[in-house]
């Protein structure tokens, strides 16, 4: 069936093509996966600090706390792609993003202050000592870097709506490539440990705000000026509750992975293993769930989007087969030994869990092409559905290894496999759930004239 152009998609963009799609594409990848190399990056300052790889286990787990936190905002970006296409509706959106930051800043505080700090980092993390107060610190002083993201999200936004993805890859390489010089002179410094490390996640964001304020100039001064209700903020904000919310169920699972590890036989040493092994898959895992914005991009011309999922089945066995380069052992005796500082026996232990989350992103790329049409027809709850079987299936996996022996180190790796496969089957679920209600008489009156496809 035909799509019905959507009032607010720009009409004069090119239609989708595979070469139009890749070309968007790699950059949306290139900065996922450069800005996941920030935490690796980070690591090393860290790790080579008087706590060694344990005291990165503890700043990881500071760090889990602040992702989760983050997810308060994670529906910002599908929210903005949707309704950023006017001036009215990005002012409105920025004011949203204001909103939202000011529950968040407020949040990640009173997280790392009593009584709260020591329920999360001591009850459920199970942290002691120097590990406990690494990982309150990290998130308490991780304040600013915070506040810097998500002033910068509205102006990326803007970049992905006029597909200008390359121009917001320019701000965050500027990021990388800053992180990897303060991580290099750091650790020659013998600036190290966690305060250091802090640091150094947290400068170069303030020059990737800059520049993505300075670039998104021209783009926004040529967004059609929209009528005064366009896109208010509070039809925004119900649009973006949802996505959030799952957002807050989905980053659940770092924090809940991080908990039955501390479980498990010999938590300590088991710890570093998983994050350092999905140091590098987590980048891969980013990139294939940009899928979202390819959808949002390049709207789907068919209830099923048959030329965008042919694509995500592509791009996630692309990323697939990089993951598997860290099985050679030349490049794994580099990163996990030199860089990151694991014995040998660890790094054979490294190798391991990600062979087995080789597999990851083929299904986060099939998940966020899901995620992606959800957005699209405006059905955020499937998307919400999904998260929430994210966070069961794990927990629900997760209990089943602890209690049947899985080393800690691989607990993980076959918890999120079995969520993202489970949460792409529920989101397909809800989208064709989506089409039952377009095509049954009884559901059409109650549903908007917006409706996609």
């Amino acid at each position: 069936m035909p799509a019905t152009p959507h009032k607010n998609h720009p009409a004069e963009l090119p239609e989708y093509t595979t070469l139009r799609a890749i070309r968007f594409y790699i950059p949306l990848a290139i900065q996922s996966v450069s800005q996941s190399f920030t935490y690796p990056l980070v690591a090393t300052v860290v790790s080579h600090g008087i706590c060694g790889v344990a005291g990165y286990g503890a700043f990881a787990q500071g760090l889990a706390v602040f992702m989760l936190i983050s997810a308060l905002s994670s529906g910002l970006l599908s929210t903005g792609m949707v309704y950023s296409r006017s001036l009215t509706g990005f002012n409105n959106h920025r004011r949203l993003n204001l909103l939202v930051m000011v529950v968040i800043v407020v949040t990640q505080l009173l997280c790392s202050i009593p009584p709260l700090d020591n329920i999360i980092f001591g009850h459920l993390l199970g942290l002691e000592g120097e590990m406990w107060r690494i990982a309150r610190d990290t998130l308490l002083y991780c304040i600013p870097v915070h506040i810097m993201f998500l002033l910068r999200s509205p102006y990326q936004i803007i970049f992905y709506n006029a597909r200008a993805s390359a121009v917001a890859n320019a701000a965050t390489l500027g990021r990388i490539g800053a992180t990897l010089v303060i991580a290099f002179l750091f650790v020659k410094l013998g600036f190290v440990g966690h305060y250091a490390g802090i640091v150094a996640f947290s400068l170069p964001v303030v020059g990737e705000w800059y520049a993505s304020r300075r670039l998104s100039r021209p783009y926004i001064q040529n967004l059609a000026d929209g009528e005064p209700d366009t896109a208010p903020v509070r039809e925004q904000l119900l649009f973006c509750i949802p996505l959030s919310f799952g957002g807050i169920l989905l980053s659940l699972s770092a924090f809940m992975v991080a908990a039955f590890i501390a479980r498990a036989a010999d938590p300590i040493h088991m710890m570093p293993i998983h994050y350092v092994a999905f140091g590098l898959i987590n980048p891969l895992a980013f990139a294939a769930i940009r899928m979202q914005a390819v959808v949002l991009a390049f709207p789907p011309i068919d209830r099923s989007g048959s030329r965008t999922f042919r694509f995500s089945l592509g791009v996630g066995a692309t990323l697939a087969a990089i993951a598997l380069l860290g099985q050679i052992p030349s490049v794994a005796n580099v990163y996990f030994g030199k860089i990151q500082n694991l014995s040998p026996a660890d790094i054979l232990l490294a190798q391991r869990v990600m062979l087995i989350a080789s597999i990851i992103p083929v299904f986060q790329a099939l998940r966020g092409h899901a995620e992606g049409l959800a957005a699209w027809r405006k059905r955020p709850n499937a998307i919400l559905a999904g998260q929430a079987t994210y966070l069961a299936t794990l927990v629900t996996t997760l209990f089943f290894s602890l209690n049947a022996g899985v080393p800690g180190y691989m607990m993980g790796a076959y918890a999120i496999i079995a969520a993202i496969i489970a949460t792409f089957v529920t989101i397909r679920i809800g989208v064709a759930w989506s089409d039952f209600e377009d095509r049954t008489p009884q559901f059409t009156p109650h549903r908007t004239e917006d409706t996609r496809l």
